[in-house]
């Protein structure tokens, strides 16, 4: 009897072992498992010769499965058997089956099947390298076998389904790269983080910003009507020390066009004969086709226009690169944004100081949408109105209290975390 239940707890450790290996490397991070390859170690060389053919590693690990299982069957019957006379006398045949059948299922699913699939597909990539020995172990006995089961399915796929079946993926999806390099900053420190892995990251994020995040919003513009003279725009350029600087007909919302500082040194005699075009794009219209559209038509400045046509905003080639290379200090970089840490607890911010930003720079855990950007909009979303000076707010595990406001937007906040009890 003591036997047989040894037999039946070997089995399901098994059982375990093969289903939670498969899952692990079906799971598993790719870019981290060749990077593991190459460090030149024991386990290294082991686990480049377990992944080397994919499809028979998985077959050696569902061969191992099903033995184990079969085992599990025939000694967790007899078990049960033997138990089910003892407690159940007259039982029937047919229903000593079902309980057999239903007992031995719930067992296998709980301890060979659901948990350790879940348990080894959250810890993939640790596990994979772990158990590299056992796995391999069994690979190499079981590899006749595998060998055998994989010929044949070669055969069939490649003349009935023409296509080649044992055939390593060395490709990597964006998110696998993503997930690695995630986990690389999460590893060090802040300010250990090199600017190549930034930029990495900033890059494979670029495809899905959106030009309402890149944007430098309506109220921000500096903008000229076209019937200023000459002489004022020139003003405003030595004032601001833009280098740019948009004209509209009669309001912001009729963008015709920009004036460069630099057509000034050429005298001209109306602001028609310098005026340069722009471009329009929506606010949902992607960062990489915006600067797509700016390069092919040779523009530096795309007007942002909201749903009914207004002008939301404009962005530059230059505010497209930033959100690769970081920010570049110009001449909209003027704008002081108030940052600061009271205590460990208490932060005080401008409203339009980015979401994200304070979450990656404070550690903080504010909730993110498509529909704002900045703290601001963050609390007019919740609020459904511009708060008054004076109000808090809550939003989730933090309190928000309105320092100052303007007529139309928000401008300083203090931001608290709330303790949950």
């Amino acid at each position: 009897m003591q036997i047989e239940i040894v037999i039946i707890i070997v089995s399901l450790i098994c059982s375990a072992f093969f289903s939670g290996m498969e899952i692990a490397y079906v799971s598993s991070n790719k870019i981290h498992i060749e990077i593991e390859k190459k460090r030149g170690d024991f386990l290294s060389r082991i686990l480049k010769r377990l992944t080397h053919k994919p499809s028979k590693f998985i077959a050696a690990m569902l061969i191992g499965n099903n033995i184990a299982l079969v085992i599990y069957g025939l000694y967790m019957g007899e078990l049960l058997m033997q138990y089910l006379s003892i407690w159940i006398p007259h039982i029937t045949e047919g229903l000593q089956l079902l309980i057999q059948t239903v007992i031995s299922t719930i067992v296998i699913l709980l301890t060979a099947e659901f948990l350790p699939k879940v348990f080894f597909q959250i810890y993939a990539n640790s596990l994979l390298k772990i158990l590299a020995i056992p796995a391999y172990f069994f690979y190499f006995i079981f590899y006749p076998i595998s060998w055998f089961v994989i010929g044949i399915s070669d055969f069939v796929l490649k003349y009935f389904f023409k296509t080649k079946g044992d055939k390593v993926q060395l490709t990597f999806s964006k998110t696998e790269l993503g997930d690695y390099i995630s986990e690389q900053m999460e590893a060090v420190k802040e300010d250990e983080i090199d600017s190549e892995i930034q930029i990495f990251q900033n890059a494979l994020e670029f495809s899905d910003v959106k030009s309402r995040e890149v944007m430098i919003p309506r109220t921000e513009m500096i903008a000229v009507e076209k019937s200023q003279s000459l002489e004022e725009i020139n003003k405003l350029f030595v004032e601001t020390g833009l280098s740019k600087i948009l004209v509209y007909n009669r309001t912001i919302d009729d963008i015709i066009g920009y004036v460069h500082s630099f057509e000034l040194f050429k005298k001209p005699k109306t602001l028609n004969s310098i005026l340069l075009s722009v471009i329009f794009v929506p606010e949902a219209m992607l960062v990489k086709d915006v600067l797509n559209m700016l390069t092919k038509k040779r523009k530096s400045i795309a007007i942002v226009i909201d749903e009914y046509g207004g002008t939301s905003g404009m962005m530059t080639v230059e505010d497209i690169v930033e959100e690769l290379f970081g920010e570049i200090e110009d001449e909209h970089d003027s704008i002081d944004l108030h940052e600061e840490r009271v205590s460990e607890k208490e932060y005080k911010f401008s409203a339009r100081v980015e979401v994200d930003y304070i979450n990656e720079n404070y550690r903080l855990q504010l909730p993110e949408s498509e529909y704002y950007e900045t703290l601001g909009g963050m609390i007019v979303h919740h609020t459904e109105e511009i708060p008054e000076e004076g109000d808090q707010i809550e939003v989730g595990t933090y309190k928000l209290k309105i320092l100052e406001t303007s007529n139309t937007k928000i401008e300083l906040v203090t931001l608290q975390i709330v303790d949950q009890e």
